[in-house]
């Protein structure tokens, strides 16, 4: 399908999904008092919709800039960020709901999945949660944003986002107090929606993407002090330096997941195959169904 009939598509589907969101949000499901809090809010669980990375860029990963990230991390007595456990991932999207159910029924509100998407990791970065907010902030892996695979990784976004916020409790706890404070109007504006900026929604009929598809190698709640940064940012110039071309893979399936403050992966709960649509029991090794 070509990008602009994807992108259509997507904005039929998600106009028709936006429905459910509008209808959970009016049974008064979804609580955004937190974003009138100056702190953080509460964080219980949230669940997610990511692709997993390939085991062998994981390897590639970890023979090549692996062990200089560690190092580091240790000589700027980043601690924490050294020991935090994670699942490598390209989120679609993150809800927090501390129902433990919110698993199986992201499962039952999956949209059509795309098919196989070939895409090329390429390019570090830090970034910040929102700029000045002090933190969390985070070293990225992005992705090249073009192609049909990006455009179908894009599209369903849109759908996706407008099928499964709808059962968020209220907003990320991540983006809430001293980083909500801070955001620009439309990211907002997305939080109070969908409960996170930098997701696609369709709005007055017109997809507005503000997604960013990558893979975090550094969760940090630390401060993002001018020297922290200063240092990582001279750490993406010297990983641009040794894979200036990218890794280049498949994503095959897509995973729902259970994730931690930051948004780092937990566990793995569900793993759907893009190629024939079957579900994964991670934990038991049995097939599911939708």
């Amino acid at each position: 399908m070509k990008p602009r009939l994807i992108r259509l598509a997507a904005i039929a589907l998600s106009g028709m999904a936006m429905l459910n969101v509008h209808s959970a949000a009016a049974q008064g499901a979804i609580d955004n008092s937190a974003l009138s809090l100056p702190a953080f809010r509460e964080h219980k669980r949230t669940f997610g919709l990511v692709y997993t990375l390939p085991a062998e860029v994981n390897d590639l990963l970890a023979r090549t800039i692996g062990g200089l990230l560690r190092e580091k991390l240790l000589n700027t007595k980043l601690y924490d960020e050294a020991l935090r456990f994670n699942i490598p991932h390209v989120t679609v999207l993150h809800i927090h709901n501390a129902d433990p159910t919110t698993p199986d029924r992201m499962l039952k509100a999956l949209p059509k999945l795309p098919a196989a998407l070939n895409v090329t990791l390429k390019t570090f970065y830090t970034t910040e949660a929102a700029k000045g907010a002090g933190h969390p902030w985070w070293l990225d892996l992005g992705i090249v944003k073009e192609g049909q695979s990006f455009e179908a990784m894009m599209a369903f976004n849109t759908v996706a986002t407008a099928a499964l916020t709808s059962l968020r409790d209220g907003p990320l706890p991540r983006v809430t107090g001293p980083v909500y404070a801070v955001m620009s109007d439309a990211a907002k504006e997305l939080v109070q929606t969908v409960g996170v900026s930098g997701l696609n929604v369709v709005k007055d009929g017109k997809e507005l993407r503000a997604h960013n598809p990558h893979n975090t190698l550094v969760y940090s709640m630390a401060r993002f002090t001018p020297e922290i940064q200063a240092a990582f940012n001279q750490t993406a110039v010297e990983f641009n330096e040794i894979l200036p071309n990218g890794i280049a893979t498949s994503f095959k399936t897509v995973s729902i997941v259970e994730l931690g403050f930051a948004g780092n992966v937990l566990r793995e709960i569900y793993r759907i195959s893009l190629e024939d649509g079957s579900v994964l029991n991670v934990a038991t090794g049995a097939t599911a169904s939708k």
